[in-house]
């Protein structure tokens, strides 16, 4: 299989939240690795862009490597850096936590 076969993001729109934010869950499934990397970033930018809440659901990733991590940060950054956006990831699993924890990574990535 190739790499960019291998991961794919789905977006649905949710609920608004409490506060009044529309919600855009991003349900990533697959290898989150460099060649799926810009994948994510081009479903991610442009709805960090039109500001609210995005849940990114890692529950179905399976692997991730330093560039899939790189992305998450680049993505959180973006987010802070346009202030209008509220960027969450969601449902990671151990593999993915014991990257974060790794790497001193965990509470940029809290709630």
């Amino acid at each position: 299989m190739a790499a960019n076969d291998s991961f794919r993001c789905e977006v649905a729109k949710g609920p608004d939240d409490d506060q009044g934010n529309k919600v855009t869950v991003v349900k990533c499934h697959g290898r989150l690795v460099s060649d799926a990397t810009a994948q994510l970033k081009e479903t991610v930018k442009p709805l960090i862009a039109a500001g609210g809440r995005i849940v990114v659901d890692l529950a179905g990733v399976e692997h991730m490597d330093s560039s899939g991590l790189g992305a998450l940060v680049a993505l959180k950054v973006s987010a802070v850096n346009h202030g209008y956006c509220i960027l969450e990831f969601d449902n990671m699993t151990p593999r993915v936590l014991e990257l974060l924890r790794i790497t001193n990574l965990t509470q940029m990535f809290s709630k």
